[in-house]
């Protein structure tokens, strides 16, 4: 007994890598085109902020999931500056290995400096930190200690140029005792001691070079550029080679530190290894065939970081990563018989260890109990789109769209028809629910009207619009309240099903209710409110009385425009699935999470009615790619996102701030500005690093915005002519408090404090002076003022008008005029053109400059700008609602409106009409969805 429970124990740890790396991954390609400094990707690092840095063949880039910065060396010299090793020395500092030396990245300044440029003035080929932050640097020259400021080399052969002394990787066992892998054997190095052995290895009398090393447990994982991985044990001394990979080129090697090796190969793609089964278990390799496969074959680099996510790096081609899925969500699968992915799933119907799925290609009924899987499609099956799925005295109606209705008893796995008609709407008709009440009736909702079944007298009876006040068109919802009354959804409205009177009613709805609207979906919560899921547009909730109620709109969070589904979890939040992603959402909507690709969700689209809650606690729903499902207590255990919101840049006046400044803000926490540096951009990001398009924000400018805004694919925010003052802006995750961000701005006064405490002085000091005049004023004796004084004062308040004097038009005049400008300017379009002058459409009126001043400030009262600019802004509405400038940006758009600048652009919008351009475009955006 105790043998068998030892076997059973080897094969699930010899299973456990499979089970743990058998998940799907979706690759994201990165190439020059989004940013990269070259195509050549020789390493790749992830450092404990999040951020992930890119060694290319003339560059250090950082990479945050959405943009990519560049870190250049400042040297001229072209062909060493190719990255070879990146590590994290400090929160704040980053050592780079490259043909040049060692060099210090200060990440709070962007301060790129070469270390010990008269030691180390060769390449260096790997770094390493120990847990006592001591440092080793290992270049074509040996091996260099650094500690306490200085530099101590160590030599593994005294003939400094012998392959030995080229320190191509290094890594560090459990005993303290570091290992370095070289062109001419792998060497020990004990720190303490300084200690050094060698062991060399050959084939057929050949030294084999090692090009990297990886440690697991007692054993080292070498790669090599001509015999693939070699293992070292390090206790028996003993080499070994490990099965071949398809090539012998070795590009990179590293390990999870437990079970897994992560190896590339520079022809033959990457893969993960196993090693106590010494095999590979997962293989990345390019296929044209496969659009999903990895772009390339050639590998150069690779990391698999802690969240799982898998980094590739390519000769000539970028490198590709995969998108990450905090896991919080899973789709159905029954190992090894079947699995969900990628169905469409229209129905389903849990019941115990049975399940049934209906999708677009047929139901599939699943027994985990005694491991049977089976599907049904046509000829068994009327039609292969199955709408709906309900259980019946031991049996499970499937109804389908233009099959009608099929019986399938689990017993015996046989599939019959409800009817044994050839025609009508149980042989060719469109079911879409099925509904078991109280008295043991099944009510099935079709597209010829509604039926109620009862299986004990055989008695079908049908309701129609001929014999009843059921609204026309398809049934697409039976529910049954907690009060037994029956809620009726039609193609063109709601009825209610007396079961007291046996009669369908149409005339028992409030003003202003949803009775004839398309209602889809109708479901009770545990406070016995009623959820009305409209086909799109907001949700209506009303009590059962129907006494009170109320619409919810879409959250904007989500882009969709129609809740699909919806169920409540047992801590009484309730869950919507959506046409774009899934809701969760509290308190009428107060406090709320939106979940999608990242949760691992396969599609933003749920389907219809398709939300269900087991006995267990499990919330189930249907989704365009799969059966998924998820235990809400998992939400406290899983990390949706890894990593908090990190500003990644800050843009004045349109250009990034410099390293004093964000010296500055990094020990500070503020950024200050002068007067004029008002039009701040800022840039953050989720280090996710999942689909760019599925990450959504809010923001809020203190001291300017009274509301957060949601940002939705997009990780920039920019805010123009702030006015001197003290801000915060703040940043998270929609609904996650805890996920803020938060930088202090402030925007500095026209002149200093004391300019203006000396004028505001001064002005008391006038004021004094103007008191004491009046009081001994008021003591002379009244001089009155003759006629012709007052008309001559009267006379030099109208000065200013003398100005029109020779120039004012009578009002018909104005009109004349008024009516010739805006012909002109809706048929030339001359506003397109930002160098308008009013003289220049003075001339094409053929009137003068004057006249046309007269015309905008004295008869229509406002400026020649504001008046131009309303034909801007009128031509950028048109063109935003135009799919042929979708793929404009909005500086772009103003450019070919007639404005000079994206500021301006920004501020005339704002005033004209109190939002902002992005604000305008997300609104355009919803409608038109």
């Amino acid at each position: 007994m105790k043998n068998t429970l030892k076997h059973i124990l080897l094969v699930l740890l010899l299973l456990l890598p499979i089970s743990i790396y058998a998940q799907s991954y979706t690759f994201r390609g990165v190439t020059m085109a989004e940013g990269l400094s070259d195509l050549l990707v020789n390493s790749i690092y992830k450092d404990s902020e999040g951020f992930v840095w890119l060694g290319t063949d003339n560059c250090l880039d950082r990479f945050d999931g959405v943009k990519i910065k560049h870190y250049p060396f400042p040297t001229a010299d072209v062909k060493r500056k190719r990255v070879n090793v990146v590590v994290q020395t400090a929160p704040q500092e980053l050592w780079i290995g490259n043909g040049l030396g060692l060099w210090q990245l200060n990440k709070s300044t962007d301060q790129m400096t070469q270390v010990a440029p008269g030691e180390i003035n060769f390449t260096v080929y790997s770094l390493f930190v120990d847990s006592k932050n001591m440092r080793y640097v290992g270049t074509e020259k040996g091996l260099f200690v650094y500690k306490e400021g200085t530099f101590e080399r160590v030599m593994p052969d005294k003939n400094m140029f012998s392959p030995s002394n080229r320190i191509n990787g290094i890594c560090q066992d459990a005993t303290g005792l570091l290992w370095l892998a070289t062109e001419k054997g792998v060497f020990s190095y004990h720190p303490a001691t300084g200690i050094i052995k060698g062991y060399q290895y050959a084939i057929n009398g050949n030294a084999i070079q090692f090009r990297g090393v990886a440690q697991i447990k007692n054993t080292l994982y070498l790669s090599t550029a001509t015999a693939g991985i070699i293992t070292f044990d390090i206790r028996r001394h003993e080499f070994d080679r490990f099965p071949d990979l398809g090539s012998n080129i070795i590009s990179s090697i590293s390990t999870d530190g437990k079970d897994m090796i992560f190896a590339a190969t520079d022809g033959n793609g990457a893969y993960f290894l196993s090693h106590s089964r010494r095999a590979v278990v997962r293989s990345f390799v390019h296929d044209a065939r496969d659009k999903t496969s990895i772009r390339s074959n050639s590998v150069y680099s690779m990391l698999v970081d802690k969240e799982g996510i898998v980094w590739i790096g390519f000769y000539q081609s970028g490198f590709d990563y995969s998108l990450y899925q905090s896991g919080l969500f899973s789709t159905y699968t029954f190992p090894p018989y079947f699995t969900s992915a990628d169905l469409p799933v229209r129905s389903f119907y849990i019941n115990g260890h049975e399940k049934l799925i209906g999708t677009r290609d047929g139901l599939f009924y699943i027994n985990e109990k005694i491991n049977i899987v089976k599907s049904y499609v046509v000829p068994v099956l009327r039609s292969n789109l199955i709408l709906s799925i309900g259980y019946y005295n031991g049996e499970y109606y499937i109804g389908t769209y233009g099959g009608g209705v099929s019986v399938f008893n689990p017993s015996t796995l046989f599939m019959r028809n409800f009817s044994n008609q050839t025609t009508g709407v149980f042989a060719k008709g469109h079911v879409f629910c099925f509904e078991n009440d109280k008295n043991g009736n099944l009510w099935i909702g079709t597209s010829a009207g509604l039926y109620c079944y009862c299986s004990t007298t055989g008695e079908l009876k049908e309701f129609t619009t001929s014999n009843s006040q059921i609204p026309e068109g398809n049934v697409y919802e039976i529910f049954f309240d907690s009060t037994c009354k029956g809620w009726i959804c039609t193609e063109t409205g709601l009825a209610i099903y007396d079961p007291v009177s046996q009669t369908i009613k149409t005339n028992v709805f409030p003003e202003g209710f949803a009775q004839k609207e398309k209602i889809r979906t109708i479901y009770e919560d545990s406070s016995h409110n009623l959820h009305l899921l409209p086909d799109k547009g907001s949700m209506v909730t009303c009590n059962l009385s129907m006494t009170h109620f109320y619409r919810t709109p879409m959250n904007a969070s989500l882009h969709g425009n129609a809740y699909m589904s919806v169920v409540e979890d047992r801590d009484g939040w309730l869950w919507f699935g959506c046409d774009d992603g899934l809701l969760r959402v509290k308190d009428n909507n107060k406090v709320y999470s939106s979940y999608n690709f990242s949760d691992g969700l396969p599609s933003p689209i749920f389907t219809n009615g398709t939300a269900y809650k087991d006995p267990k606690g499990v919330l189930w729903f249907g989704n365009t790619k799969g059966l998924i499902y998820l235990h809400p207590a998992r939400l406290k255990d899983v990390r949706r996102h890894p990593y908090k919101i990190v500003l990644t840049d800050v843009l004045v006046n349109g250009s990034p701030i410099d390293s004093l400044t964000r010296k500055d803000y990094a020990q500070t926490g503020e950024l200050s500005f002068a007067h004029n540096q008002n039009n701040v951009t800022f840039r953050f990001v989720n280090l996710s690093y999942t689909d760019p398009a599925t990450m959504v924000y809010e923001y809020k400018m203190e001291g300017n915005d009274e509301e957060w805004h949601l940002l939705n694919g997009n990780n920039e925010v920019s805010y123009y002519d702030l006015p001197p003052g003290n801000y915060t802006f703040l940043v998270r995750i929609p609904g996650d408090e805890s996920s803020t961000v938060s930088v202090s701005v402030n925007i500095a006064l026209m002149y200093s404090l004391w300019f203006w405490l000396f004028i505001v002085t001064c002005v008391a000091f006038a004021g004094v002076i103007v008191y004491h005049y009046r009081k001994e004023k008021s003591y002379l004796p009244k001089i009155s003022i003759s006629l012709e004084e007052q008309t001559n004062i009267l006379g030099e308040e109208k000065l200013h008008e003398e100005k029109y004097k020779t120039n004012r038009l009578t009002d018909e005049e104005c009109n004349l005029l008024h009516q010739k400008v805006r012909t002109y300017m809706e048929e030339k379009r001359p506003f397109v053109n930002p160098d308008l002058k009013i003289a220049d459409l003075a001339k094409a009126v053929d009137t003068s400059s004057y006249s046309l001043s007269f015309l905008f400030n004295q008869f229509l009262n406002q400026s020649y700008y504001d008046f131009v600019n309303e034909y801007r802004i009128a031509e950028f509405k048109k063109m935003a609602n135009d799919a042929r400038y979708a793929k404009y940006t909005l500086t772009a758009l103003a450019e070919l409106c007639g404005f000079s600048s994206r500021a301006s652009f920004f501020r005339t919008f704002k005033k004209s009409t109190g939002i902002t351009p992005n604000e305008y475009i997300r609104t355009i955006g919803a409608f038109n969805q």
